[in-house]
């Protein structure tokens, strides 16, 4: 159990990107929320409903996200036998701009 947790905790970190700082993802969080307020982006738990199933059917646990507030994109991030799978959301439309990894 242990060693899973330290797993999950790893790969959550390494999902992070490295330049981004606890202010500037602070600011991203602040900006998606003023985001939503002013309806310029879809909620976090919209663009979930569209992923996550989808994803899931394909075998991949959903671990979490970014937002990235310059571009309006989320990152929903999947893991599947081991590898970790990047999807980017437009949080504008809701549509999948791309995949990777896994």
């Amino acid at each position: 159990m242990f060693g899973l947790l330290c797993l999950g905790a790893s790969l959550a970190a390494a999902a992070l990107p490295a330049h981004a700082s606890p202010q500037v993802r602070r600011a991203d969080q602040e900006a998606a929320r003023e985001g939503r307020i002013q309806g310029k982006w879809l909620p976090l738990r919209d663009i979930e409903a569209r992923v996550v199933p989808a994803m899931t059917r394909k075998g991949a646990q959903y671990i979490g996200f970014d937002f990235d507030s310059a571009t309006g994109i989320y990152t929903l991030k999947f893991l599947r036998n081991g590898n970790v799978i990047w999807v980017d959301v437009d949080a504008r439309s809701g549509r999948v701009m791309g995949q990777s990894g896994g």
